[in-house]
Parts: C-alpha cells; structure tokens; sequence
C-alpha cells in the first residue's frame, strides 16, 4: 500500500545483510531483552549496525549496552545515553539525528522487548529497495498477525488505527506500528524541532508527516508477538495525546493547512 507521490528512486540503497542502515532501539528498563534482541538482529542481518538509545535505565540496561558494543569486535552496536526519560519520540528523534550525521541510508525503528521480528526486518528492506520512503511492518494487512497479545490492547490498537484512518483519510492500515524503515531523506524532510508526540501519536505524526511530504509509504506484513518479559510502558496518556492530536491534524487537513 502506498501513497501517491514523488518517493525516491527505486535503486537498492540497502544490502542484503543490512548494510548502510542503522536499526535505532530506545530502551528503558531491557537489560534482560536488549542482549537477545541484539543477538538475533546481527545474526540475521550481519551488516547492520545498531545503536541503543538508553533513557538512564535504572536496572542497568545502559551498561549492559556498553558490554554488547565492547564486545563486538565488528563495530555494529553502539550505545548512546541520554540523561532523562522524556519519551519514545524523543529517543527516536536523538537515534535518528546521530543516525543522519553519519550516512546511514536507512533507519529502522524496533522494540528491545522482541515484539519485533528482527528475521523479517529484510521484508522491510527489500520495500525500501523497491522504492518505498517509509515501510511499516504492519499487524493488519494480509499475512500479518498478532501473538500472545491480549485481547483489550489489540482491541485498542485495532480501534486506534480505524480512527486514525477515518480521520485523516488515509488507506495505512497500521499507522500506529512501531517497526519501520525510513530512508534518510524522508526523515530529513521532517522538522524534528517541531515534533512533540509521543508514543502511539509519535507513530502517526512522522507518518502522516511522510504522506504530506508525497513520499511512497507501504506496509508489509509481520508477526508481533507480545513481549515475554517485562511490561508494557504504553499508558493512558499516550492514547489520549493521539485521539486529539489525530483529530486535530485531519481537521487541518481538510481545512487545507498542512502539518509544517
């Protein structure tokens, strides 16, 4: 699925081992997923590289990111450690704007908790070396599916993306989905100064963002499997921030003023 638009070039800008892209995962409290996440990534994607945006994590996650990129005598992972927990987005924008300075051509978002696949991270490279700006890995299109998730969250996400798709008249099925593949010049389109949603709304800002910048966007389909350790860090809030920030950007858009 994709929007109509200008996109870029449908040359391969990512190797097939991952090579020129950079996989971004904020954690917060992972040291017990973040050594496996990892491992699984470079073992499926030897090429990537990896930076682990931590939010000063006090069960230690920070250091344990440390002893992974010491260890790695290849150079894939780095660590960077910011000082305050002020959210995903936040996290998400410093990984890509370290990302941005050091040429990587593709920039990933991915969970440390494993709710991601990282063996089908190649499904959303290979969207991306067809032409794609933006790929979603996305729960609700054909072949994608949900795993030990419990049935109010999916409830919630389900009725979210309906939402968000009937208010800013768009076809992306799962807007709200966080495993996903930019190229950098979609994300240097964007004003990360003026970018302060966070969670589920930071999920549909930056693609809605990409749709009124006419960049291609498709989603491919993945398995999400609900976390195995550890608990969700989703709250009220969040989803409330995004019912209101989504209605407001779908009344601007039909009122003709774009998101700058």
């Amino acid at each position: 699925m994709s929007s109509d638009g200008q996109g870029a070039s449908a040359h391969a800008v990512v190797g097939t081992a991952g090579e020129n892209a950079l996989v971004v995962i904020p954690t917060y409290n992972e040291r017990e997923n973040l050594p496996i996440i990892v491992e699984r990534l470079l073992t499926s994607l030897g090429g990537v590289h990896v930076l682990v945006v931590d939010d000063s994590s006090p069960d230690g996650t920070g250091e344990v990111a440390d002893k992974l990129a010491a260890e790695d005598e290849a150079g894939r992972i780095h660590v960077m450690h910011r000082t305050e927990k002020d959210g995903l987005g936040k996290a998400y924008l410093a990984g890509f704007t370290w990302g941005l300075a050091r040429d990587y051509r593709v920039l990933v978002e991915m969970d440390a908790d494993g709710s991601h696949a990282p063996e089908q991270l190649h499904r959303l490279f290979d969207a991306v070396n067809e032409g794609a700006g933006l790929v979603i890995g996305s729960r609700y299109v054909p072949g994608g599916s949900t795993v030990n998730w419990p049935k109010r969250r999916e409830f919630l996400s389900r009725g979210a993306n309906t939402y968000a798709r009937l208010a800013l008249g768009s076809k992306i099925r799962d807007i709200t989905a966080g495993f996903r593949a930019y190229r950098r010049e979609v994300l240097e389109s964007f004003d990360f100064d003026a970018i302060d949603s966070a969670g589920y709304c930071f999920q549909i800002d930056l693609a809605w963002r990409a749709i009124q910048g006419g960049f291609v966007l498709r989603e491919v389909p993945i398995t999400f499997t609900e976390r195995a350790i550890g608990e969700s860090k989703m709250d009220g809030g969040v989803i409330t921030e995004a019912f209101l920030q989504v209605a407001r950007w779908g009344m601007d858009s039909r009122l003709g003023r774009g998101k700058k």
